[in-house]
């Protein structure tokens, strides 16, 4: 295999975006250049360097456009259900079963992982936040222990794994060249690892200090709590009328939806195997349906304007959260020989795979190693991670994985350990300047005590999952 001038300029831009990642800097604009510099040295051309940056955008979003779709309905059907005062009636009555402290966290651990699964840890986080964590307090368990089971089982355990929305293994899986489903099954399967190891040693950590219900300490967090509610308290006149059918009927559509998912799954197809993009498009038409009858229900005559207002804050969270991955996985498309070809407007040529031809030129200075392999991958995804986002470094991780993969260790796994490594690190546990913001603040902890909780547990975690997939794929 001839590597040509353009391969050489691909591989040192993808080394200068993961040095640019160590340093937790922004990687947007290092791929929008290289995607430029690339494509003109290849094609000898600055005009064609021009129109392939804009086409490799162009491709990105397409292929990841029913990514926002889902993130904008979900969050404006949360955003409907707050109108109604639904979101709280959903959880309201699990308050009475926190009996103890070592009862709440568990609680508090479940009902962030299912929540977080279909709305995402953001948009759910202020909600447990203000209802859950007062009463788990109350309970016995330590402020900083709430904040730990919040953020492990929702910006860690259930972000990771994706598993109902599947934005994340969607990401690994298209620049890994491979269906969904395999990334999402593997990803849910090592989150629940990751997962359960970093909760247990979290619980362990803290576990003597539970309170008893007479502890002037309790009154003392509470104090923290209250004090951080009036500030983002917003006043909403709720519907109680239609409140509590609405707090039954989407939980219970939601649960539908997931039982008729795997019943298909396991019937091995013969109903249509509603997973990956399908299911996805499944749970989405089931939120744009349940978002339309919350309006119609709460606004009735001004449902028509309100409906709008409510996608429309859904796509602003959606590319917020989602937009800068747009530029990066853009580049890491055109390394991609599936995708190259029109983003480089190759016509009938047969298009370059600049990150597998680059792999494959050395493979002989590479051991074929698995356990080297999964390693490299999970500290990559680390690596990518500490920019604060954990989607952003998926291109990367991904594009790797379908690079690396070999007879030992297929590109879905690899592809999976990565997506581990970078959430876990970036979306929302170990670094500071995340959305981990957002869960210490509203718990009234120090972000970095958190951080420096949380590490030891979630590295445990990583490594163990990490060692569970060698062993059994």
């Amino acid at each position: 295999m001839t590597l040509t001038m353009a391969h050489w300029i691909y591989g040192i831009v993808t080394l200068a975006i993961i040095v640019t990642m160590i340093f937790r800097k922004g990687v947007v604009l290092p791929t929008l250049l290289g995607t430029f510099l690339v494509a003109t040295v290849y094609n000898g051309s600055i005009v064609s360097g021009f129109t392939s940056v804009f086409n490799a955008n162009l491709t990105a979003a397409q292929e990841l456009f029913s990514i926002f779709l889902i993130i904008t309905f979900m969050v404006a059907l949360l955003h409907s259900l707050k109108d109604l005062g639904a979101d709280k009636q959903m959880i309201a009555p699990i308050q009475k079963f926190m009996t103890n402290g070592h009862v709440a966290y568990f609680i508090l651990i479940g009902v962030t992982f299912i929540i977080s699964l279909f709305f995402w840890p953001t948009p759910a986080v202020p909600l447990i936040c203000a209802l859950l964590v007062p009463a788990a307090v109350r309970a016995g368990l330590p402020l900083m222990g709430a904040a730990m089971a919040v953020a492990l089982a929702g910006q860690g355990m259930a972000l990771s794994s994706d598993y109902v929305m599947q934005i994340a293994p969607g990401l690994s899986a298209r620049s890994a060249g491979i269906d969904t489903a395999l990334v999402a099954d593997k990803a849910l399967v090592l989150s629940l690892i990751s997962g359960g190891v970093a909760l247990f040693i979290a619980y362990l950590s803290f576990r003597t200090k539970m309170r008893k219900p007479d502890s002037p300490l309790i009154e003392k967090e509470l104090i923290l709590l209250q004090g951080n509610e009036e500030k983002k308290k917003i006043l909403v006149k709720a519907d109680k009328k239609w409140s509590k059918p609405f707090a039954i009927l989407v939980p219970l559509s939601m649960l539908i939806v997931m039982i008729y998912m795997i019943y298909t799954k396991a019937s091995g197809g013969r109903m249509g195997g509603f997973e990956g993009g399908d299911g996805a498009a499944f749970i989405g038409g089931v939120a744009v349906l349940l978002l339309s009858l919350a309006t119609i229900t709460y606004n009735k005559a001004e449902a028509l304007e309100v409906i709008s207002e409510h996608i429309t804050d859904g796509f602003v969270f959606a590319f917020k959260a989602m937009g800068p991955v747009i530029p990066i996985a853009g580049f890491f498309f055109l390394g991609s020989g599936e995708f190259a070809g029109s983003i480089l407007s190759l016509g009938d040529t047969a298009p370059p795979a600049f990150l597998f031809d680059l792999v494959q030129s050395a493979q002989n200075f590479i051991p074929d190693n698995s356990i080297l392999s999964a390693f490299g991958i999970l500290i990559i995804g680390i690596i990518t991670g500490l920019d604060g986002s954990g989607f952003s470094g998926l291109p990367l991780t991904g594009a790797l994985s379908g690079a690396f993969a070999s007879s030992s260790m297929d590109a879905s796994t690899l592809a999976a350990i990565g997506q581990m490594g970078s959430i876990w690190t970036g979306g929302g546990t170990l670094i500071a300047w995340s959305s981990l913001v957002a869960v210490a603040g509203l718990c009234g902890v120090s972000v970095m005590e958190l951080v420096r909780k949380n590490f030891f547990p979630v590295i445990i975690g990583l490594i163990v999952s990490t060692i569970v997939a060698l062993l059994i794929w």
